[in-house]
């Protein structure tokens, strides 16, 4: 089975698939925030990477791929900005004025007064929601905990997201993503190998890194049709990401076999698997809300275990996903078109 053949319409595992991958970033953060920070988790000492950061490479590649797709079958800049727009920031509106109107004050050390008259409180919701601007504190809140002064740790990826999609939307724009594919992914390839040759810091860094897996699913969308998915292959690239640990093009190799087995999954297992596409797609709502509800638990039970941790945070956190999707973000989505048509009639406005 060819990936352009699997992936055609939309009975595919990618929600549930994305599912774990939040969930796996729960998971992840448990260690750090029940024990402090720079705790290693159990997958870190094995591979060198944590799950939260395999589970993030998961993101990023089903991101390109998609994201790259629905660019080529509706290649109009209104459509796109609308989807990305509506996809994003209706929800994480939502937990961001939660936190700081509902959790701030209940969780901060300082009188109510003082809590509305420092500055932090009021910069909170706009700086967060610009993304590149991120504020990852309140006023006295989580002062004492084994990892402090962190409300929503999570957020740190959607500027690199949001930085993937304004390039899918240059290139599409420019022509390129059905014209010249080739030579950007070989540009790519310079910025990419120059970057690990110098060692970029920063934000750059960062993009740097993420950069890859959501490049990689571009790549799988532009060859769908010369990629076969089978299971000796997934396996192979795998064993070939563990042995390959200790070497310069570690990261690399598994970045590269988790983007054959994010295909793997969303497209070959088929049966009552797929029936979980009919639930919704509750990841980025576990995803945005997971940092703040296991930090609130650690606050109000004390010490504990990462696993305690885990099993207290999960419940509370899959019903506000669910909660994110069918009241806030499916619905956002679903306002798409009205959107579009707003955008389209800002760009046919005379300029007076």
């Amino acid at each position: 089975m060819r990936l352009a053949e699997a992936s055609e319409g939309r009975d595919n595992n990618l929600n549930l698939l994305r599912f774990v991958a939040a969930f796996a970033v729960l998971v992840s953060h448990a260690w750090p925030l029940a024990s402090g920070r720079g705790t290693m988790e159990p997958l870190e000492g094995l591979i060198g990477h944590s799950l939260g950061a395999v589970a993030v490479t998961v993101f990023f590649v089903a991101s390109g791929f998609l994201i790259t797709g629905s660019w080529v079958r509706r290649p109009q800049v209104a459509d796109f900005v609308a989807a990305r727009v509506l996809r994003l920031f209706p929800a994480l509106l939502v937990v961001l004025l939660a936190t700081v109107v509902i959790l701030g004050p209940w969780l901060t050390d300082l009188s109510p007064r003082a809590y509305v008259a420092d500055p932090l409180t009021w910069t909170y919701l706009p700086r967060n929601l610009s993304l590149a601007l991120l504020q990852y504190d309140l006023p006295g809140v989580f002062r004492t905990a084994p990892y402090p002064e962190a409300i929503n740790g999570s957020l740190w990826t959607l500027f690199h997201e949001a930085a993937c999609y304004a390039l899918v939307l240059a290139l599409g724009v420019a022509g390129w993503i059905t014209g010249r594919m080739g030579a950007v992914f070989a540009a790519y390839a310079v910025f990419y190998l120059g970057g690990a040759a110098v060692g970029f810091d920063g934000r750059l860094g960062l993009f740097h890194g993420l950069s890859l897996p959501f490049v990689l699913g571009m790549a799988g969308w532009v060859w769908r049709d010369r990629i076969v998915l089978i299971w000796p292959v997934g396996l192979a690239l795998l064993a070939l990401a563990l042995v390959s640990r200790d070497m310069p093009w570690a990261a690399e190799m598994l970045v590269l076999a988790l983007a054959y087995w994010t295909a793997l999954l969303a497209y070959r297992p088929g049966g009552m698997l797929r029936r979980w596409n009919r639930m919704g797609d509750y990841s980025y709502g576990i995803y945005i809300w997971a940092f703040p509800v296991q930090q609130v638990v650690v606050h109000a039970f004390g010490p504990m275990t990462p696993l305690a941790n885990i099993a207290l945070s999960a419940g509370p956190v899959l019903i506000l996903a669910v909660l994110s999707w069918h009241l806030v973000e499916r619905p956002a989505l679903a306002a798409r078109p009205r959107l579009v048509a707003r955008l389209r009639a800002t760009e046919a406005s005379p300029i007076r």
